[in-house]
């Protein structure tokens, strides 16, 4: 029989062998010091090494707390829908998404929660980071970009520390095309078009990846960027 839960946490997962047992267990562990039912969907998207048999073991050590899921690979973005759709399915009243490369800290998810009865969408602002210049200048240019394109300000549009209402992303997904490979910067642009929902904003800061190597190319992102404001009219309002 399935538990109530009030969070359901959605962590995509690509290569994490060397850090993400140590990602997994230190959220466990704030989550259980805050009090919060949960459970954390650890979406494998294709991982080529062992990551997936320590979410396996993860799965034993913290059962009904940690869910993995196996799926193909496909990038972030659409293992980040995926987690957004079994998160619906479980039926919590609210959504949590997260990296698992450990730049996202833990210690910041009390100001979230504690904002929850004030907000339907509350996002990590990345006021100061670890992982560099080229990281900051590249989401400093989403921002623009964005913006430029369709007239509202996503801030940090592709943060991957959000808690949103997960009645409203269930509405928010049922807009975005279900290829749409930039999925969170997406989500950001159907949460903000619904102006009934109350936002806020809480600053973070982001930390250097725990392990393994970030699976980042400026070129790459840079083309990926350019194709995903090529195709912000196909996310309906």
């Amino acid at each position: 029989m399935t538990r109530n839960i009030e969070l359901a946490v959605v962590m995509p997962v690509y290569n994490e062998e060397a850090s993400i047992e140590a990602v997994v267990t230190e959220w466990v562990q704030e989550l259980n010091r805050l009090g919060i039912s949960f459970v954390l969907l650890a979406i494998n998207d294709g991982s080529k090494d062992g990551s997936g048999v320590v979410l396996q073991r993860l799965a034993e050590r913290y059962p009904g707390c940690v869910t993995p899921v196996e799926k193909r690979n496909a990038g972030h973005g659409l293992a980040c829908r995926t987690g957004y759709f079994l998160a619906v399915e479980r039926g919590a009243p609210w959504t949590f998404q997260v990296d698992s490369d450990g730049q996202c800290d833990p210690r910041f998810l009390s100001s979230f929660w504690s904002c929850r009865d004030q907000a339907d969408s509350i996002f990590g602002e990345r006021k100061t980071r670890d992982d560099g210049r080229s990281r900051t200048l590249l989401s400093t240019a989403c921002r623009i970009g964005t913006f430029l394109f369709c007239g509202i300000d996503l801030k940090d549009a592709n943060v991957p520390y959000r808690l949103m209402r997960t009645s409203a992303l269930k509405e928010a997904l049922a807009r975005i095309p279900d290829d749409f490979y930039m999925h969170n910067i997406a989500l950001t642009l159907a949460l903000k078009r619904d102006f009934s929902l109350r936002w806020k904003y809480v600053p973070i800061h982001f930390r250097e990846r725990r392990g393994g190597t970030g699976n980042y190319n400026f070129k790459r992102m840079a083309g990926l960027g350019w194709e995903l404001l090529l195709n912000l009219h196909k996310i309906r309002r």
